[in-house]
């Protein structure tokens, strides 16, 4: 007989997933008001009507008073009933229209519409325990990943990441070498290259889309000091760096002790290797919480089945932990490795040789 049931208990999950399912409609609203640009529209022109609006932005009147409606349900918008007008406060214009900025949130209402549009793929992923290469992905995967990280990186790697280290400030201001593995579409490596002129950077990446994307945007900064490669984290090449970087990837390799063990060897023997992550405990129960869920929905989906497509196929996941982490790298021949400093999603730890 099965126990019964604790309506109180009942209710009281129901009631969150009321929310969250309000937020699975609302977060593809949100996908689609930013790629339709109304609310860049609505930022410029507000507070408006549906109609005033709709003049702004050549979309269908009616639809966009439904949208408008949605919106101002979830309170994504505010609306005024006494002139029928919509618009956006400055703290919603930050989350929906403010482009580059720490707390726009579109990029990661990118990444999961991403996720549902191929839904089909990840189920048979899922059910069959086979990998899934980034080719797999659709594109809105790696743009919106880019652009959710991109602020962050933009507000911290050169003003609070890149100084925590233990001396290395110094020597990318008066010339060094780098090397961003696992670099994407090049934000951070484009980052590095502008900020430490006298530095040369090397943008290191298995794939090739990626890689175009950053070459053309280097080109386009006009930057002489960097150059990309399409390269699997085992074979970059070069030697002698006196920086190695790896952003929110090791998890994503196949054979992270692999890749950390060629890292080590193309150090210089004072160099160091900054891996930043995302935040976690080293416990299942010190992850219970929204962004831990987030983090590990996504490494679902994502991360463990990049992994598994490569070689070895670890399958570490977005959610390791200080400790997991520690150990891969003190694995690969680093000798010490430390924590420098949390954000509010991600840990940054240095290994030295």
């Amino acid at each position: 007989m099965s126990n019964p049931i604790d309506q109180a208990r009942l209710e009281g999950l129901q009631a969150k997933l009321l929310d969250n399912v309000g937020g699975a409609m609302g977060v593809l609203m949100a996908y689609l008001g930013d790629q339709a640009g109304v609310y860049r529209a609505l930022e410029q022109h507000g507070p408006c009507s549906h109609s005033t609006l709709a003049n702004h932005t050549g979309l269908e009147p009616r639809y966009l008073r439904e949208w408008l409606s949605a919106n101002a349900a979830f309170e994504y918008i505010d609306y005024n009933p006494e002139t029928d007008e919509f618009q956006l406060s400055p703290e919603q214009a930050a989350i929906f229209a403010d482009e580059g900025g720490l707390a726009c949130m579109q990029g990661f209402f990118q990444s999961i519409v991403s996720q549902y549009a191929t839904h089909d793929t990840a189920l048979d992923v899922f059910r069959s325990g086979r990998g899934r290469p980034w080719g797999e992905h659709h594109e809105c995967c790696f743009c919106g990943v880019d652009r959710f990280f991109r602020p962050s990186y933009a507000a911290n790697l050169v003003s609070n990441w890149i100084p925590s280290l233990d001396g290395i400030e110094t020597r990318l201001k008066a010339g060094a070498r780098i090397a961003d593995i696992g670099c994407g579409q090049g934000t951070t490596s484009l980052l590095l290259a502008e900020h430490y002129p006298n530095s040369t950077v090397l943008g290191a990446d298995f794939f090739e889309p990626s890689i175009a994307t950053a070459r053309q945007r280097a080109q386009e900064a006009g930057l002489g000091n960097i150059e990309f490669e399409v390269s699997p984290a085992k074979q970059f090449s070069g030697k002698d760096y006196d920086l190695i970087c790896i952003f929110d990837a090791l998890h994503d390799m196949g054979d992270p002790v692999g890749a950390a063990r060629h890292m080590l060897q193309a150090l210089k023997t004072d160099g160091k290797l900054m891996v930043v992550e995302p935040l976690a405990g080293d416990s299942l129960k010190e992850n219970l919480n929204t962004l831990s869920g987030l983090y590990y929905s996504f490494s679902t989906m994502v991360c463990i089945p990049a992994s598994r497509a490569q070689e070895v196929g670890l399958g570490l996941g977005a959610q390791a932990g200080e400790a997991r982490l520690t150990g891969i790298l003190k694995e690969a021949g680093f000798s010490t490795v430390r924590k420098v400093m949390d954000t509010a999603t991600n840990m940054i730890l240095e290994a030295t040789p």
